[in-house]
C-alpha cells in the first residue's frame, strides 16, 4: 500500500495524540485559573503572613517571657519560624502537582478517546462485515470511508470477497461443465457403439440376410467403429492438450505449401460432397516456426469443419496473407450461418451449434476445441464471424523473421 503520510492512520493518531494534549493544557489552564479565583474569592490570601508581621509577633513573644529569651537573637527567632514554614509549602506543591497530573491524565485520556472514536466505529463495521462474509454471503461489500490503512484493510476484504465468490461461480460452472461432458460422451460414445451391436446382432443371423446385405451391414458397423475410434481419439487428444503433455517438434514451415499439400489430401472429400474449392494467395511462400504435425491436425480439423457445415454452400475458399509479421490464413464456407449467440462458445468442448447434431454432420464436438488447442501452443490466435459474406475461420501465426534461429 503506498499512500501519502498524511492520509494515513498513523499520522492520524500522532495529530490527535498533540490535539488531546493541547486541549487538555488548555482544559487545566482554565480548571485551575477558575480554582485561583475562587480561592482569593473566598478571602484565602488574607491569612498569608508578611515579615513584618513575623517580627512583630517574634518581639510580642519576647517581651511576654521576659529575659530568659535574651540569649536567642531576634534575627534566629525570626529565621527558624521562617523556616518552619518550608516543608509545610512543598507539601501544598507535591499536592498541586500531583492533582494536577492525574487531572491530565484523565482529561488527555478523555481528549483522545472522543476523538479517536471515530475509528472504533470503523472497527465494528469492518468486523461486522467480515462476520457477514464468512457466513457465506459474498456480496456483502464494507464502506471505505478512508485512503489509509482501514481503508485499505475494507477494500481488500471486498477484493477477497469477490472473489471466493468468483471462485464459488467458477467451480459451480466447472461442475457443471464435467456433467455437460460425462453427458455429451455417453452420448457420442452409444450412439455408434448402439450402431454397431445392432448391425452385428442381424449379421449373426445367418439364415435370415443374404450375403450383399450382410456386406452392407458390416461396412455400416465398420464406419460406425471408425467413428468411434475417432471420438476416443479425441478425447484423448484434447485431454493432453488441455493438460499441456504435448511437446511440439518445431522446423520451418512453408504454409503456401503446407495449405495446397492439405487440399490435396482432401480433395476426395471435396468430390463427395461436390464441393468446389480455391486457394489464394498473392505470396510464394510464408515461413513459421511450427509442429508440422500438429498444425497440421489443427487445419485439417478446420478444413473438415467446413466441409460438414458448409457443404450446402457448395464452395469453400481458403486465403493467406501477411500483416505486421503474421500470417493470417482464412477458411471461408457458404453453408448456414451461425448465430452469434453460438460464436462465443463455438471453440467450446462438445458444443455444438443447434441442430447441428446428427448422423450426417457427425463429429465429435471436440475438432474446433483441439484447434484452438494447437494454435494457441504456437502463439498463435483463432477467430470466427458468421454473415451473409460466409463464415470465416481465420487463423494468426507469427511469421519467421530473416535471420532468426528455430
Amino acid at each position: 500500500m503506498k499512500n501519502s503520510i498524511f492520509k494515513s492512520f498513523r499520522f492520524e493518531i500522532v495529530l490527535y495524540s498533540l490535539l488531546g494534549l493541547v486541549y487538555t493544557i488548555l482544559s487545566e489552564a482554565v480548571l485551575f485559573f477558575g480554582i485561583y479565583l475562587v480561592y482569593h474569592a473566598l478571602g484565602g490570601g488574607g491569612t498569608k503572613l508578611q515579615k513584618g508581621q513575623i517580627g512583630n509577633s517574634v518581639n510580642n513573644y519576647i517581651m511576654d517571657n521576659g529575659a530568659s529569651l535574651n540569649r536567642y537573637p531576634v534575627n534566629d527567632i525570626q529565621n527558624t519560624v521562617t523556616n518552619q514554614n518550608i516543608p509545610l509549602g512543598k507539601g501544598i506543591v507535591f499536592v498541586v502537582v500531583s492533582i494536577a497530573l492525574i487531572t491530565g491524565v484523565v482529561l488527555f485520556t478523555t481528549y483522545f478517546l472522543l476523538l479517536t472514536r471515530k475509528f472504533g466505529t470503523y472497527m465494528e463495521k469492518i468486523a461486522g462485515g467480515i462476520s457477514v462474509i464468512s457466513s457465506g454471503d459474498f456480496n456483502t461489500q464494507i464502506d471505505i470511508n478512508n485512503d489509509d490503512e482501514f481503508g485499505f484493510i475494507a477494500s481488500k476484504l471486498n477484493q477477497m470477497a469477490e472473489d471466493i465468490k468468483q471462485l464459488i461461480d467458477n467451480e459451480r460452472k466447472s461442475e457443471y461443465t464435467k456433467n455437460e461432458l460425462i453427458t455429451s460422451v455417453a452420448h457420442d460414445l452409444r450412439t455408434p457403439l448402439t450402431s454397431i451391436i445392432g448391425y452385428l446382432e442381424l449379421v449373426s443371423d445367418k439364415d435370415k440376410l443374404t450375403p450383399e446385405v450382410k456386406q452392407r451391414y458390416v461396412e455400416i458397423a465398420y464406419s460406425k467403429s471408425k467413428r468411434l475410434e475417432k471420438l476416443i481419439e479425441d478425447l484423448f487428444a484434447y485431454t493432453n492438450f488441455s493438460f499441456g503433455e504435448v511437446t511440439m517438434e518445431l522446423s520451418e514451415i512453408d504454409m503456401v505449401k503446407f495449405i495446397n499439400q492439405l487440399l490435396d489430401e482432401f480433395y476426395p472429400s471435396f468430390q463427395e460432397y461436390e464441393l468446389e474449392y480455391e486457394f489464394n494467395t498473392s505470396f510464394p511462400s510464408a515461413i513459421i516456426v511450427a509442429d508440422g504435425n500438429l498444425l497440421a491436425r489443427a487445419f485439417a480439423n478446420l478444413i473438415s469443419n467446413a466441409i460438414k457445415y458448409g457443404k450446402d454452400g457448395k464452395s469453400i475458399k481458403l486465403k493467406l496473407n501477411k500483416v505486421d509479421n503474421k500470417v493470417i490464413v482464412s477458411v471461408t464456407n457458404y453453408g448456414k450461418l451461425i448465430p452469434e449467440k453460438d460464436l462465443q462458445n463455438i471453440f467450446e468442448r462438445f458444443y455444438r451449434v443447434e441442430g447441428s447434431r446428427s448422423s450426417e454432420t457427425g463429429g465429435t464436438g471436440l475438432g474446433l476445441a483441439i484447434a484452438k488447442s494447437i494454435i494457441g501452443m504456437h502463439g498463435g490466435t483463432i477467430n470466427v464471424r458468421s454473415d451473409f459474406e460466409g463464415t470465416v475461420f481465420e487463423v494468426a501465426l507469427d511469421e519467421k523473421k530473416e535471420g532468426m534461429d528455430r
